[in-house]
């Protein structure tokens, strides 16, 4: 199927779609020998498509890590402030990769990385409703945090989709919650634990649509199998 090239060159993980349209001006992009435009569109299961004269990798070619990522490490792939990067521990994987959402410097848990545009836009898009499930230890009163967890909840006056939230353990005033969002907004469930008067002692991601975290230690990475990547695109 044809599609404009910058969505192309985007999704193969060459450039961010404003990136790859200073290419195509630059004329540095080609399609079956022929010098492309800014708006030209191909198909790049049928045509050879050359950035600087050399192929596009091939949909089997692309890259798709999980890793665990500890706290301490912010989501970026470089920090101005010097901090540490998640990035710094998949990079020994060979290839350019970018992180697949986000979790703050404060959380841990299943972060992916993928060199894949269109994976990336499928899983963060909030059109596309990917369920993220974290496991939330919280101080404070339950009874009265539940029932506004699980009720309507509005960040920066934008509604949330519900949450759906269980009691995974509970002594005196701790316990440790499932919390299943779709959105996942920026430290959407920090947000909604501290609007329900909880304070948010420790927060890990365990799972991200089909995929779950599983063993995996902390610090350590490790490629999709075809299985898992099946279940995360449906192909």
């Amino acid at each position: 199927m044809e599609e404009r090239l910058q969505k192309i060159l985007s999704a193969h993980g060459v450039a961010s779609r404003r990136a790859a349209e200073g290419l195509l001006q630059a004329g540095r992009v080609k399609v079956n020998g022929l010098t492309a435009e800014l708006g030209s569109r191909a198909d790049p299961d049928r045509d050879v498509i050359t950035v600087d004269g050399r192929p596009l990798g091939r949909a089997e070619d692309r890259t798709y890590l999980m890793l665990h990522k500890p706290r301490g490490f912010v989501t970026t792939c470089a920090d101005e402030r010097g901090r540490r990067t998640a990035a710094e521990l998949v990079a020994d994987c060979g290839v350019r990769v970018w992180p697949v959402g986000r979790l703050d410097r404060d959380s841990e848990g299943l972060l992916l990385f993928t060199d894949d545009g269109a994976l990336t836009y499928a899983l963060t898009h909030p059109s596309h409703q990917v369920e993220k499930e974290y496991l939330v230890t919280v101080r404070g009163d339950l009874n009265l945090a539940l029932p506004v967890l699980t009720g309507p909840m509005a960040l920066d006056g934008v509604p949330l989709a519900p949450a759906r939230v269980t009691v995974a353990a509970r002594t005196g005033d701790r316990a440790r919650l499932s919390v299943v969002i779709h959105e996942g907004r920026n430290r959407q469930v920090r947000r909604m634990c501290a609007a329900a008067g909880l304070e948010v002692l420790r927060l890990k991601r365990i799972r991200e649509g089909s995929l779950s975290l599983g063993r995996l230690p902390p610090g350590r990475w490790r490629r999709l199998t075809g299985e898992e990547l099946r279940g995360l695109t449906g192909r």
